[in-house]
């Protein structure tokens, strides 16, 4: 066993499998990994009580749903006491281009993922969205040209 959680060399075959293919079947699971059904199902059984496996869902492709723009934004904030953080937390969530939030330890706050159909859009969300947010006192925008590698595991 690993020190990760306790997990071994079955488990995290399951976890890869089941991040890029989460509708396969446990009879096509087991025969990726080499283990019987049985085994297989009570591991991604376990895996799901252990809070490691959160949910199953479907993936989308946002370039065929016209959302192939990515610009990752820096965010710094004017206060950075809890209530700004836990304030800008919230309308972060509640801003659906911002595909991804993620607080840093660095000369900004914040980095966001922001997904959108095209540079018109971003600007929009940009000004109208993200500006608004509590507490931006900047922002920095940095272009995606091309996505080489997305996802997990």
């Amino acid at each position: 066993m690993s020190a990760d959680k306790g997990l071994d060399d079955y488990d995290r075959a399951i976890l890869r499998v089941l991040s890029s293919e989460g509708r396969v079947s446990i009879t096509e699971l087991a025969g990726r990994i080499n283990l019987s059904n049985t085994p297989t199902q009570a591991r991604v059984k376990r895996l799901e009580q252990m809070g490691i496996i959160t949910g199953y869902r479907a993936l989308l492709d946002p370039v065929k749903l016209g959302l192939d723009h990515i610009a990752f934004v820096e965010v710094k904030l004017d206060d950075t006491r809890e209530a700004a953080l836990t304030a800008f937390n919230e309308a972060a969530r509640a801003v659906p281009e911002i595909e991804e939030c993620h607080m840093t330890a660095s000369n900004f706050d914040y980095l966001l993922k922001v997904r959108t159909s095209d540079m018109r859009a971003y600007r929009r969300v940009l000004g109208e969205l993200i500006s608004a947010l509590p507490h931006v006192s900047n922002t920095s925008t940095h272009v995606v040209m091309e996505a080489v590698k997305e996802g997990m595991l």
